[in-house]
């Protein structure tokens, strides 16, 4: 019988395949684990739980498709636009952004529904609305989103967002001034709840230039916060077939060296047409260095281009293969000194891809593999490849990918968006050879099933840290709604109080309160709750609140979900040379944590036990400092073959595992 004690002392491999369950003397292997979920590997070595989402608003029609595109003027000024059918609204710092006009609300009245008085309001059936209370009475409607019902010249009811009206006999009484009501921000666009997922976009300044293979090129230009225009720009150019016809609009477009580049219409897929340099509207041909001038991919196949990615060369993606566009002096592009060569052919879906410094991310036709291609040498005619970097954790990426994300701060993960709603992160620092994928199950629940992710972006803040935005459906009360969500931050300060790990959920801070409201959006739900930076029992929203079993001054509420990872097989030799395939049993372990209050730990998910983290020295009624140290767990059980280290997290606290050390015995047959 050989004794042993592997340390397992970082994670940096990620989720692997169970196609790798038989590679136990690999690299990988050693570094791997077989379960990832709701935690985020850390360049470190450790695993940390993921931050819960913050519920920001509900789309306009949850009905029906809707996606987020990010627009950018500078890191502390930017705008999530939520695109979904024929319209355009604005999330602006996690707010939605309104109209601006605010209406004085001169009388309410005490009734089923209550009825609202205001003065040639202009408001409309339908019309969602804001309300503010500056004083005056019936607080129980502020700071909540409605509907218009009932609208007259001087007067309306008001539904939820559930289609309800509002009963507000129960109230207390309005005194006649205080509440006022503004519209969201809205803007007409051409494109349907079909076409959206097709946009593609490229923007400089305060101006995004929008492409789709149905529509004329369209400009978006923001002056003001609620203040955008859509227009069809005039396209200065001498050639035909026109940018501006049926079936020549093109589909992709970027900027590379002072130009904008437009490609692939649908009567010539495999054209790329180039501005005339820092005149992004001329594409006037000719032969002067700094003429617009137009290309096209010259191959055996019709393959549309599908991206178009700028980096110190211009990356081209096509349906069957990769291209690079340089020139033959090493100088800028002119109309003279363009060239594009092939690198591979794999393919590509149709699809936004991801830039990491000069490398770009894409999935291979088919979705299922994600290559990054990147320069590897010096001489270009040879120095580029496109290595697939989900051969280790193929099983992630089952039903195909659809969309990415890049969050470059804190830790550099790419957020990939399944076709089925789940959501997958990899963390990807190329230099330190770490490829490490993992996998996020959002709370809450769709058609019985998990909560699906719909659409994501991310942006900057001035912060440091950027933020990844995401729609989410679920069913809600019976009805099915979408939700423009945000992950909180990475670092919520020195204890819980501030800690976030609840989805679709609220923050609470003020004066004590035995009653978290705001919760209208959750309405019948079961949901997580931090109280005071603990843990409080679960409690089903009703009335748009929830009852506290104590009075509480900070708080998080929102669903709960589980944070969990599992080893491979564990390796730990033997007298005769490997452990695998031997009876092994593991006495006790050794988890060393960083900043966690909370784990259960076990040989698998129904052995797990809780570890505690509350010592007699603590006040019963505060909450469970921070901890960074080790716990020591004894295990149950005989000799088992194939033995397996498992860790949980299912309360709204923090965990992050560094290291694992087991003590075990192998059974030498």
């Amino acid at each position: 019988m050989a004794r042993s004690a592997p340390a397992i002392s970082t994670f940096t491999a990620g989720e692997i395949s169970p196609r790798l369950e038989g590679r136990a003397t690999i690299e990988k292997y050693l570094e791997g684990l077989s379960i990832l979920t709701n935690m985020i590997v850390q360049p470190h070595g450790g695993v940390a739980r993921r931050p819960g989402t913050e519920y920001l608003g509900e789309v306009k029609d949850s009905s029906s498709v809707t996606r987020l595109i990010p627009f950018e003027f500078k890191t502390a000024d930017t705008y999530a636009l939520e695109f979904g059918n024929q319209y355009m609204r604005v999330f602006r710092n996690g707010l939605q952004v309104l109209v601006d006009s605010e209406k004085n609300v001169s009388a309410i009245t005490k009734a089923n529904p209550g009825v609202f008085t205001s003065n040639s309001h202009g408001l409309t059936n339908g019309d969602e609305v804001y309300l503010y209370n500056t004083g005056g009475g019936m607080t129980e409607l502020v700071a909540r989103n409605y509907l218009i019902a009932n609208s007259t010249t001087n007067t309306f009811t008001l539904t939820d967002l559930f289609g309800s009206a509002i009963d507000t006999t129960g109230f207390t009484t309005y005194t006649g001034s205080g509440v006022s009501v503004d519209k969201l921000f809205e803007v007409a666009t051409p494109y349907t709840s079909a076409q959206v997922g097709d946009v593609r976009f490229a923007q400089s300044a305060d101006v995004m230039y929008l492409v789709h293979p149905s529509h004329a090129i369209r400009t978006l230009s923001r002056t003001d916060h609620n203040a955008w225009t859509f227009a069809t720009p005039t396209i200065n150019e001498n050639n035909t077939p026109v940018l501006t016809s049926a079936n020549n609009y093109p589909s992709v477009v970027t900027f590379f060296e002072q130009r904008l580049v437009f490609a692939a219409t649908n009567n010539n897929p495999q054209t790329l047409w180039f501005s005339k340099s820092a005149d992004y509207l001329n594409f006037h041909t000719g032969t002067a260095d700094d003429d617009a001038l137009i290309y096209t991919i010259a191959s055996n196949k019709v393959n549309a281009i599908r991206y178009l990615s700028a980096t110190r060369i211009l990356n081209i993606g096509t349906s069957g293969g990769e291209y690079v566009l340089t020139t033959t002096n090493g100088g800028p592009i002119t109309p003279t000194q363009t060239v594009i060569r092939k690198y591979s052919n794999y393919g590509c879906i149709d699809s936004e891809v991801v830039q990491v410094a000069d490398v770009t991310l894409f999935a291979q036709r088919g979705a299922r593999k994600v290559r990054e291609f990147r320069y590897i040498g010096e001489v270009d005619v040879a120095g580029y490849s496109a290595p697939d970097i989900t051969i280790l954790s193929e099983h992630l990426t089952e039903g195909g990918i659809q969309e990415f994300a890049y969050q470059q701060e804190p830790e550099s993960i790419i957020w990939a968006r399944r076709t089925d709603g789940t959501l997958l992160g990899l963390t990807y620092r190329r230099e330190e050879e770490i490829v490490a994928w993992h996998k996020h199950i959002i709370g809450g629940a769709f058609s019985g099933g998990q909560a699906k992710v719909e659409s994501i972006i991310t942006l900057p803040t001035d912060s440091g840290e950027d933020e990844l935005y995401m729609i989410v459906k679920r069913t809600i009360n019976g009805v099915t709604k979408q939700y423009v969500e945000v992950m909180k931050t990475f670092d919520f300060g020195s204890d819980t109080t501030a800690a976030f790990f609840v989805d679709s959920g609220l923050v609470y801070s003020g004066s004590a309160t035995t009653t978290l409201s705001g919760l209208y959006h959750l309405e019948g739900e079961e949901l997580s709750i931090l109280a005071n930076g603990a843990t409080h029992a679960e409690k089903t929203v009703s009335n748009g609140g929830v009852a506290l079993d104590f009075s509480v001054t900070t708080g998080a509420v929102g669903f709960g979900y589980t944070s969990e990872m599992q080893t491979m097989r564990l390796e730990s030799g033997s007298q005769d040379g490997t452990s695998q395939g031997k009876p092994k049993r593991i006495h006790d372990i050794t988890v060393r944590f960083y900043e966690t209050v909370g784990a259960e730990v076990g040989s698998d998910s129904a052995s797990a036990d809780r570890i505690f983290f509350r010592d007699s020295s603590m006040n019963m009624d505060e909450a469970v400092p921070l901890f960074t140290g080790d716990k020591e767990i004894e295990f149950e059980g005989g000799f088992v073959d194939g033995d397996r280290i498992y860790v949980r997290q299912s309360q709204p606290l923090p965990m992050t595992v560094l290291a694992l050390y087991p003590r075990m015995n192998t059974f030498d047959l």
